[in-house]
């Protein structure tokens, strides 16, 4: 192929058939510059019609090297229903000559290797099996890092019960919990356990130390314990004796074992441009499946990656990539990320992801694992599915996004003080726009609040256009709403249609002291940082591209600082605002009855040509429902 491509010759497109077959991969498969096309003469690398093409960073496990436990040790750590379940393997047996071990701390996803089982992500043997325990008492909370404290003094609590008896501390024991918010998880070894107080003392201080930061209990769960080997589906890791322990939840006969070693992605595009990678199955990798660096013009299309340790796909520089129609599921810590273009100058990246059904795209790190996340400037995300995930679905950061036409539902299930989008603490990030998406099931009423669209930290000059939000969000203790403002102003929310929120907008607006200190560089804002060195909203292009940031640095006391609502349609709402919204007498219409919905009972929210919105609200504009969600056979709402 590069005897094609050098020297800039090639003069036809190129397209490249790979056989089907189950490929493992022990290093990247690497493209760089001399393997690109051109905008005349693209290259193409797809499945050869109608063959499937896996190509795998595991080692396939034989049902031959998985055999029944006979250490007389082993077995008396197993609970007793086990022992007659569960199946060992000498992964040093299978060319793996060292397994990595978990740190003392760690967030998201350790660089251990996974364990999957007709390509379904196996759990490590844990406790409790389903949900979390929960702290009884916190009797001491450690050192608080996050505030400078570098005492590295670890927390202590108290539990319920007696299952830590059984545990083995020697052999190590994690948890990972909420040990103070509920949108932060971290794990941390256990350093001792004092059975007679009922005592657990972590190894290490957590980020925010061990508090009550949100309203909810503080939860926690044991992880890769082998006394804890107790349902199908579990393994547990021993690192030290390099031995792979694993109770099967179906018959090993026939069935595809595999066992994820690459400490990598499996595919690479590095400063090369004009190529597309279509239709392969990227699988079990402990790094991300596919990774886009510098270049232009490249596609991924129709790829299924799945079961990676990382983030799905990663895009980073160069300009107009594009991921479209792929499906994205069940990865450590993200789904999708599209990063590029030029801040300084606001010079846009156009890279787009468009047609993509992201689903279970933060199976290790629980919070912050986006299924898309935007960021750098004048990136698109369009015609996205994105459905079950316990924290936020969609993360922005930078300037002149569009998020649109995107279904996102079922967002937030186990997570407090969070939302399905989020962006926020730097100001000098603006000019996105999030339009004509349907948002659906947001948010758990876990005490403190959740929304669909979240602007945090003094967060502004962004819009939200012709949205629709059923049953999205929920107040909690504070101001939150569907669409929420905290500290910042200056963001617009206008067309939109919610139905069953219980509040539509949410702020919780700061008074002239926070925010003259938020602008000094107080309240961990980094604004000095962010708004002078890494950008300069003092001069153009920010200036000239956004006047609302003539003078932001330079706060006057009783200064108004608002957010504007305008043309919303409230359905069944407990609530319309708190805060810092405003809005005039004939901007908003909240009813009990039908606006005029082509079919409310069949989630079809289009709007009639004669429905009563039009006459109450006459600027109000008909929202493309029917546009909504992938363009292609895969639209489940």
């Amino acid at each position: 192929m590069r005897k094609l491509t050098q020297g800039g010759s090639l003069t036809d497109p190129i397209t490249v058939f790979v056989r089907g077959g189950t490929y493992r991969i022990t290093t990247t498969f690497t493209l760089g510059a001399e393997d690109s096309g051109t905008p005349a003469a693209p290259i193409v690398w797809q499945a050869a019609p109608g063959e499937e093409v896996r190509l795998c960073g595991g080692v396939v496990v034989p049902p031959e090297a998985l055999q029944p436990v006979r250490e007389e040790h082993v077995l008396g750590r197993l609970v007793p229903e086990a022992r007659a379940s569960v199946v060992q393997a000498d992964v040093r047996q299978l060319g793996i000559t060292e397994l990595a071990r978990y740190a003392d701390t760690f967030r998201g996803a350790p660089a251990v290797p996974e364990l999957f089982f007709n390509d379904q992500r196996m759990t490590p043997a844990r406790w409790p099996n389903e949900g979390w325990a929960t702290i009884a008492t916190i009797i001491d909370s450690g050192s608080v890092p996050r505030e400078g404290d570098s005492s590295d003094r670890p927390g202590t609590f108290e539990y319920s019960g007696d299952r830590p008896a059984r545990w083995n501390v020697e052999a190590g024991i994690w948890l990972l919990g909420y040990w103070c918010f509920d949108w932060y998880e971290e794990a941390i070894r256990v350093q001792a356990i004092d059975l007679e107080k009922r005592h657990i003392t972590l190894a290490r201080p957590t980020l925010y130390g061990i508090n009550q930061g949100n309203p909810s209990p503080r939860r926690y769960r044991a992880i890769n314990l082998l006394e804890e080997l107790d349902a199908p589906g579990e393994f547990y890791l021993d690192a030290p004796a390099g031995q792979l322990y694993f109770w099967p939840p179906a018959d090993l006969n026939g069935a595809r074992v595999v066992l994820s070693t690459l400490n990598a992605p499996l595919v690479a595009f590095q400063d090369v441009s004009h190529v597309t990678w279509r239709g392969c199955v990227l699988e079990a990798s402990l790094g991300d499946g596919i990774e886009v660096s510098g270049g232009s013009h490249n596609r991924i299309e129709a790829c299924e990656v799945r079961n990676t340790r990382q983030l799905g796909i990663r895009v980073t520089g160069g300009t107009r990539h594009c991921v479209e129609g792929c499906h994205i599921h069940h990865t450590g810590t993200g789904g999708l990320w599209l990063e590029g273009g030029d801040r300084k100058t606001l010079t846009p990246a156009g890279h787009q992801a468009v047609n993509n059904h992201i689903w279970r795209f933060s199976e290790h790190q629980l919070s912050y694992a986006c299924g898309i996340t935007l960021s750098g400037v004048g990136n698109r995300a369009a015609h996205n599915l994105l459905h079950d995930a316990p924290h936020i679905a969609i993360g922005i950061h930078g300037n002149d996004h569009v998020f649109e036409f995107n279904i996102v539902r079922d967002i937030c299930t186990a997570s407090d003080d969070a939302s399905a989008l989020y962006k926020g603490r730097n100001p000098s990030c603006r000019g996105n726009v999030i339009r004509y998406n349907y948002w659906r099931d947001i948010g758990s009423p876990m005490g403190h609040g959740t929304a669909a669209v979240y602007f945090d930290d003094g967060d502004g000059g962004d819009t939200v256009f012709g949205n629709i939000f059923l049953r999205c969000g929920y107040p909690g203790r504070g101001s939150f709403g569907t669409v929420f403002s905290h500290g910042g102003h200056d963001n617009t929310a206008e067309n939109n249609i919610f139905i069953e929120c219980q509040r539509a907008l949410g702020s919780a607006p700061w008074d002239d002291a926070r925010w003259k200190d938020a602008v000094q560089g107080g309240q961990g804002c980094e604004w000095q940082t962010r708004l002078l060195q890494e950008v300069d909203i003092t001069q153009p292009p920010f200036t000239t591209r956004y006047p609302a940031l003539v003078g932001f640095l330079h706060p006057q006391p009783g200064q108004p600082r608002v957010n504007r609502a305008k043309h919303n349609v409230l359905v069944r709402c407990a609530e319309v605002s708190s805060g810092n919204w405003t809005y005039g007498p004939d901007e908003i219409w909240s009813t009990d009855g039908d606006p005029g919905f082509v079919d409310a009972a069949g989630a079809n929210f289009l709007l009639r040509a004669d429905a009563e919105v039009f006459q109450r609200l006459p600027g109000f504009h008909p929202i493309p429902f029917d546009q909504i969600g992938p363009q292609t056979a895969d639209t489940t709402r």
